[in-house]
C-alpha cells in the first residue's frame, strides 16, 4: 500500500489567504463550479483563509489589491488548465497549485502530447489530426478504418467527443469537434476497459477502472449518470497494477506534470495499455475519480483537498 509523507503543514495559517478560481468561461464551466462547491466547503472546514473567484480576472483584481497570497485552481479547460492562467500568476509572483505553464500547456495539447509519448515508447493510439484548413478526413479512413474516436484538441471531460462506427458518422462528429477549436484529432478506436490513475504529489493511487452503459465514458456518464460504475481495487492482480501506476506516472512526469493531476488509458484485450491523456486539473465533483481513489488509501477529501493545496508550497 502506498504511504504517503506527512502533511508539510498543520495549521491552515501557513498557507496564507487563498483564492479559490472556479467557473471561467470553457466549456467545461459547470463542472468547475460544481466541484468548487465542495472544494470551498472542504477548505472552510479546515479553517483556510480562503475566497473563491469566478473565473480569472476577478482573481487578478484581487491580487492587484494585495489580497491574495496563493491560488487553488480548480478550472478546467482553456483559460484555467491550459497554462495561461498559471504564466500569469508566475509573472504575478503568486503561487498556485498543480502543473506549471509549459506542462500544462503541452498537456492540453492532444497532438503534441501524443508526440512525445511515442517518441519515448509510452503506447497511444494511432492518430491524425486536421488544422483549420485541412479537410481531407477520408484519409483517416484508409489509414486506420473502423471505429474511430473524433476529439477537440484541447478540451477535457469528454466534451466534443464522438465515437465513430460508420462512415456516415465522420462528418458530423469532425463538425461537433470544431465547434470547440479549429483543430481535431482523431484517433484509431480502442476496445478495451478504460482505467484511470490519479496522481498526488509523486505517488499514483490505486486505478479505477470504469464501466458504464453508455458507448463511452461521456459527459454523462462522468457527471450526470448514476449507471457508471467504478472499481476500486480495479480488479487487477498487485502486480500488474503496480506496473501499470509506475507506467501512468512515467508517462505524467514526461509531460512534466507535477502536484497532482489523473492520466487515463485504455488497457486492450492483449493486455496493452493505450495512453490518452493527462489531465492537470482533474475534477472534484461526488463522481469524479482522485477523490474516489484518493479515499481507497485512507485519504478523505478534506485531507486530499489539503494535500492538493500543499502543491502550491
Amino acid at each position: 500500500m502506498t504511504v504517503f509523507p506527512p502533511l508539510r503543514l498543520t495549521h491552515p495559517s501557513g498557507f496564507g489567504r487563498v483564492g479559490l478560481v472556479i467557473g471561467g468561461d470553457s466549456a467545461e464551466r459547470e463542472v468547475s463550479l460544481n466541484g468548487g462547491k465542495a472544494v470551498g466547503a472542504a477548505l472552510e472546514r479546515k479553517g483556510v483563509d480562503c475566497r473563491v473567484f469566478d473565473g480569472p480576472l476577478a482573481l487578478f483584481e484581487a491580487i492587484g489589491k494585495g489580497e491574495i497570497d496563493r491560488v487553488f485552481n480548480l478550472l478546467h479547460g482553456p483559460g484555467g488548465e491550459d497554462g495561461s492562467l498559471q504564466g500569469a500568476l508566475q509573472l504575478m509572483g503568486i503561487p498556485v497549485t498543480g502543473s506549471d505553464l509549459a506542462s500544462s500547456a503541452l498537456t492540453m495539447d492532444k497532438v503534441r502530447s501524443k508526440w512525445i509519448w511515442a517518441q519515448n515508447g509510452i503506447n497511444t493510439p494511432p492518430f491524425d489530426h486536421f488544422g483549420p484548413d485541412d479537410d481531407d478526413y477520408a484519409r483517416v479512413l484508409e489509414k486506420f478504418g473502423l471505429p474511430l474516436f473524433v476529439k477537440p484538441t484541447g478540451l477535457g471531460s469528454s466534451i466534443g467527443v464522438s465515437p465513430v462506427r460508420s462512415e456516415n458518422e465522420l462528418l458530423p462528429a469532425v463538425d461537433l469537434a470544431r465547434s470547440y477549436g479549429d483543430t481535431v484529432i482523431v484517433e484509431a478506436g480502442i476496445e478495451g476497459d478504460e482505467f484511470f490513475a490519479g496522481v498526488l504529489g509523486r505517488n499514483t493511487l490505486p486505478l479505477i477502472r470504469v464501466e458504464t452503459p453508455n458507448d463511452f465514458y461521456d459527459y454523462e456518464a462522468k457527471y450526470e449518470s448514476d449507471d457508471t460504475e467504478y472499481f476500486c481495487p480495479c480488479g487487477l492482480d498487485a502486480k500488474l497494477e503496480a506496473e501499470l501506476k509506475a507506467l501512468s506516472f512515467k508517462a505524467y512526469e514526461i509531460l512534466g506534470a507535477s502536484g497532482w493531476g489523473r492520466v487515463d488509458f485504455l488497457m486492450d484485450k492483449d493486455g496493452i495499455p493505450w495512453f490518452l491523456e493527462v489531465n492537470t486539473t482533474p475534477g472534484m465533483t461526488d463522481h469524479s475519480l482522485v477523490p474516489q481513489a484518493a479515499a481507497e488509501v485512507g485519504i478523505g477529501f478534506d485531507e486530499l483537498v489539503w494535500r492538493i493545496l500543499e502543491t502550491s508550497l
